[in-house]
């Protein structure tokens, strides 16, 4: 039940969903198991982000099939939707700035809901934290966070993959949902970055008792097999991959010889 204090969710999940698994979508589900346990949210909708083709990562097949998968994978969901914005962009766009763009859409989906409110949430907006960055969660609109798994919280410490602001913006501004697997110390991770130890009221680290392990890139390896995959990827999505002959030893080549898209930009000092 719907409590009046409770503040409003909406779940972002960024990666290259190469292609989705069950485990991507299992994610969403732990997470608003585990935030609406505490009794202060309700989480109202999951958004899944495929990356644009400009990240570069190997193996990484167009944006227009994973995003055409994610549509399939959620099909079947009442709450997760599919944010086709980030891999419809020619460039790679950093993670900040599709969280930046999700969120404005949020706040204009209020405007429109009620042109009153509008005035309040426009004057809301321009107040500035001590941070630079308005303050978001503000009445009516719901709070963004990123969804992730353990490797985002390590890949924080990754030389030139991340901006320290980024960072320091994704988690602090607008918080970090993480599912842990087995074997994984998360804390760890929080404890040794003074920005994440700094926002750690913001990290919510969910643990995955019933163990799941499916990886894209070993379900990529059976694809370019022949070999089955089906119950590790939704039946839609299996079937769009047959169809259309997606994953093979050829694709899995792509971008081989290519500089992953932020270790070149960073390194390059562009920031």
């Amino acid at each position: 039940m719907e409590k009046s204090n409770q503040t409003k969710v909406v779940l972002l999940a960024c990666g290259s969903f190469n292609p989705v698994t069950n485990m991507h979508l299992r994610m969403f589900e732990l997470a608003r198991d585990h935030l609406q346990d505490t009794g202060n949210y309700r989480v109202i909708k999951g958004i899944i982000s495929p990356v644009g083709d400009g990240y570069k990562k190997k193996g990484l097949i167009e944006a227009s099939h994973r995003i055409e998968m994610a549509k399939l994978a959620t099909e079947s969901s009442d709450w997760v939707t599919v944010g086709p914005w980030e891999g419809q962009q020619a460039e790679w766009v950093e993670t900040a700035k599709v969280i930046r763009h999700h969120y404005e859409e949020l706040l204009a989906a209020e405007r429109n809901k009620d042109e009153v409110d509008t005035v309040k949430i426009g004057k809301k907006r321009r107040h500035e934290d001590r941070d630079g960055w308005a303050h978001h969660g503000r009445t009516g609109v719901p709070q963004l966070k990123l969804l992730c798994g353990a490797d985002v919280l390590e890949s924080f410490s990754v030389p030139n993959l991340w901006k320290a602001e980024d960072i320091a913006e994704i988690v602090g501004r607008f918080g970090l949902v993480c599912i842990t697997r087995a074997g994984s110390d998360a804390w760890k991770f929080v404890h040794q970055s003074d920005t994440l130890w700094r926002h750690r009221k913001n990290i919510h680290l969910v643990k995955e008792w019933v163990t799941n392990e499916i990886s894209a890139t070993h379900v990529r390896r059976a694809l370019r097999r022949g070999q089955s995959v089906r119950y590790l990827l939704p039946d839609p999505v299996v079937q769009y991959i047959r169809e259309q002959g997606l994953y093979t030893a050829e694709s899995e080549e792509k971008n081989a010889d290519v500089v992953l898209a932020p270790l070149q930009k960073y390194s390059e000092g562009c920031n």
